[in-house]
């Protein structure tokens, strides 16, 4: 009779054995989860940046700079143009002398002398005699040749008879007056002028005329100069006359009147003139000459006949031909140069990130770490590429970026960092690997010189020796490239004053930086450490028992933090503030009560317990209202981590035990809230806080017992994971215990017994 049941066959029990991912398994893993991939997209936006700000798609500048000592001959590899001053300034100075030059022309003067003439002869016409009109008739008077005598009295008389009769017939009158007007017509159009002013520096052939008052159509341009010369104008004006009255008598004598009187009417516009010249100028394109392919640029600094180095001139040939072989290269060869130069950003993200994540994991779980980490990379490129010149001025944002790292988390993250903004720069500035070497140099004498910023005067200090630190490796470094010696000194000096800047920079922005990168320096947990600061004031009024169990922690922890090399000062300050919150129930604490002075005899356990852990969120929020620092604030949060309220856990439990028919005892209402400790300082407090609370009720605190304390309290943290997230080792909770050990026996030393003393 069949069950149902079918057997399994080896082969499907082989299939069901699921076996653990590979590498390619876990990454993909990894990379399906949504704060994975919101951290890779803020590093390649961060790779977006660097790849404009580095201008990735442009090939490397070219490796020469002001003052650079070529080891040999630079020769033009593409034929470029160079801009030639003297040929542009000449040829500005040719626009400038064919510019045309306005005038101003007033034809008032000239008609009212037309019409002058037009009068007189009109006032001859109608005298009786000629004794009416002698002296208007000397006007008319014909000029006379040399040696000619004077005419006499009759020969006068017969001329003005002569001029009267060719006038007096019908319509003649007319005819005049009309041959006048057309005799003025050109001068009444283009002008009269004397001759070119000195001002005039303009076009001496042509000029643009202007009539004064009149609208712009009225302005004649390309007038030619010789038709408004008053010599060529009285000339024209002359065979004017002669060709349009019929008198030759009246013609001449009417020439003889308005040559000896004709005005010039044109005035040079000196302001319209100038800004035609300034237009034909700035209209002329640049003059330049073509350097053809293998044209020495710059010569080696040993060769005969160079300069040694690179100066303005040079370097300005040095980039326009590298400017022409970059616009000859091919689309392929600048999208190449992008992906390797993103290639390189992936590595370099690659390699730091690895480190950082087995170095320091909380850079990169902490979001707002990782994105102010790595905005501050970009700002750093950003300033580096801005303040590169012959200066080298570079050295001062690399130099605080190096600092800052350091300050804001380790000394060993910062040198990589600083290495990979280093390599970004050199690469997206042209440098040479020797340039490298200097500059990473001063950077991590800095940081290595940096250790804990205890006074104002040690980042100045650490300005000074990265300074010399520079300038010996710019010394070292020259040696071997063979530069000379006054461009080593002179580079050896300025990298030396932009390291002391850097320095007394740093001086002025480190509160910025504890500010934004969250962390304390050793000056300012000096400072903040003070017992004078306004919340150690208020616990010591209202608390001050557990005031002084916190200088006694402080004390144990510190020498304990010392002894694994963690930062004793952070733990000493974190242990001042660690149970502030017990000021606002002091009297429900041990250290604070009298003698069979108990206020958790009215309380049942689990609101003693309550009462007890409120001292944690209660210290959080003190500390918060007076603005103490975050990691300080931390150490408050976090000196309990998620221990067992022991004696009223028991308490309750022994309630259970005689009373069976209670609720059952929840092991987690008697547990603070956490978190663990984060970081070893943390748990380096939790143990001191511990032991240095349990030792006071040790009835004969002798060396033997404390160690056995020691060793129990710390069993059961580990026991209890409590060290699971702060990095505490084994190696290292046996040092903290061993330090505990040493302190807590120095606190209960042994003292003489004098006659008569009894043991308390």
């Amino acid at each position: 009779m069949s069950t149902g049941s079918k057997k399994k066959r080896r082969i499907d029990r082989v299939t069901s054995v699921e076996l653990p991912p590979g590498v390619l398994g876990n990454l993909w893993g990894h990379l399906r989860r949504g704060h994975v991939l919101v951290r890779l997209a803020l590093c390649a936006l961060t790779a977006l940046l660097l790849w404009g700000i580095t201008r990735g798609w442009a090939p490397p500048p070219p490796p020469y700079h002001w003052g650079d000592a070529p080891p040999r001959d630079i020769v033009a590899r593409t034929e470029f143009k160079l801009e030639d001053p003297e040929a542009t300034e000449k040829a500005q100075e040719l626009a400038r002398s064919l510019a045309i030059a306005t005038y101003d022309h007033d034809p008032a003067s000239l008609e009212q002398r037309r019409a002058k003439v037009e009068n007189e002869v009109t006032e001859i016409l109608a005298a009786k005699s000629l004794e009416d009109v002698a002296d208007l008739w000397n006007a008319y008077r014909l000029p006379l040749a040399q040696g000619t005598p004077e005419p006499t009295e009759d020969e006068r008389k017969q001329q003005f008879q002569q001029f009267r009769d060719a006038l007096s017939a019908a319509g003649a009158l007319d005819l005049f007056k009309n041959a006048l007007t057309v005799a003025f017509e050109p001068m009444m159009e283009k002008g009269v002028l004397g001759k070119l002013p000195p001002e005039h520096t303009a076009n001496v052939e042509t000029i643009s005329v202007r009539r004064v008052g009149s609208e712009a159509g009225f302005d004649r341009t390309g007038v030619p100069v010789s038709d408004v010369l008053a010599e060529n104008v009285t000339s024209a004006l002359q065979k004017s006359l002669q060709k349009n009255i019929a008198s030759p008598e009246v013609a001449d004598r009417v020439f003889a009147r308005l040559k000896s009187d004709l005005p010039a009417t044109l005035k040079l516009n000196v302001e319209d003139t100038l800004k035609a010249q300034q237009l034909a100028e700035d209209a002329v394109e640049t003059q330049t000459q073509v350097i053809p392919v293998g044209t020495v640029l710059a010569r080696a600094r040993n060769a005969e006949g160079g300069t040694g180095t690179i100066d303005d001139e040079t370097l300005k040939k040095l980039r326009l031909e590298y400017g022409a072989e970059l616009a000859s290269r091919p689309f392929s060869a600048k999208f190449s140069r992008s992906l390797a130069v993103l290639g390189m950003y992936v590595a370099l993200y690659v390699l730091c990130g690895f480190y950082i994540h087995h170095r320091d994991p909380r850079i990169i779980d902490d979001l707002g770490r990782l994105a102010t980490l790595l905005a501050l990379v970009v700002v750093t490129v950003a300033l580096i590429i801005v303040t590169s010149s012959a200066w080298r001025a570079e050295l001062v944002p690399l130099m605080l970026f190096g600092m800052t790292v350091a300050i804001a988390y380790e000394q060993e993250i910062a040198l990589l960092l600083s290495a990979a903004v280093t390599l970004i720069s050199v690469v997206a500035l042209g440098y040479a690997l020797s340039d490298a070497v200097v500059l990473m140099a001063a950077t991590a004498g800095a940081i290595l010189l940096l250790g804990r910023v205890r006074s104002r005067s040690k980042l100045l200090s650490v300005g000074f020796l990265a300074a010399a630190v520079a300038a010996l490796t710019t010394l070292g470094v020259g040696t071997l490239e063979g530069e000379p010696i006054a461009l080593t000194l002179k580079n050896a000096a300025l990298l030396a004053i932009w390291a002391v800047i850097a320095g007394s920079l740093m001086t002025c922005l480190l509160p910025l930086v504890e500010k934004v990168f969250k962390v304390q320096t050793d000056l300012s947990l000096i400072e903040l450490g003070d017992p004078a600061h306004p919340l150690l004031q208020e616990l010591i009024r209202r608390a001050p028992g557990t005031y002084n169990h916190s200088i006694t922690v402080a004390s144990l922890a510190e020498a304990a933090a010392e002894a694994i090399g963690a930062r004793g000062l952070l733990v000493r300050v974190g242990a001042y503030f660690h149970d502030i919150g017990k000021m606002l129930k002091p009297g429900y604490f041990a250290e604070n009560q009298g003698q069979g002075d108990n206020r958790h005899r009215s309380l049942v356990p689990a609101m003693s317990t309550l009462v007890i852990i409120a001292h944690v969120k209660d210290g959080a929020d003190l500390a918060r209202q007076s603005k103490v620092p975050e990691p300080i604030i931390d150490f408050i949060q976090q000196h309990h981590g998620t221990t067992l309220v022991e004696y009223f856990y028991r308490q309750a439990s022994e309630s259970k035990k005689s009373d069976p028919h209670g609720t059952e005892v929840d092991e987690s209402s008697f547990r603070y809230p956490g978190p663990k400790p984060q970081t070893k300082e943390a748990g380096i407090l939790m143990l001191a806080d511990a032991v240095e609370s349990a030792s006071r009720v040790l009835v004969e605190p002798t060396p033997a017992r404390i160690e056995n304390l020691v060793e129990d309290i710390s069993r059961k943290r580990l026991l209890d994971g409590q060290f699971d997230e702060c990095g505490l080792t084994l190696e290292e909770v046996r040092k903290i215990g061993d330090s505990l050990v040493k302190s807590l026996t120095a606190v209960y030393h042994g003292r003489v017994k004098y006659p008569g003393q009894e043991t308390a």
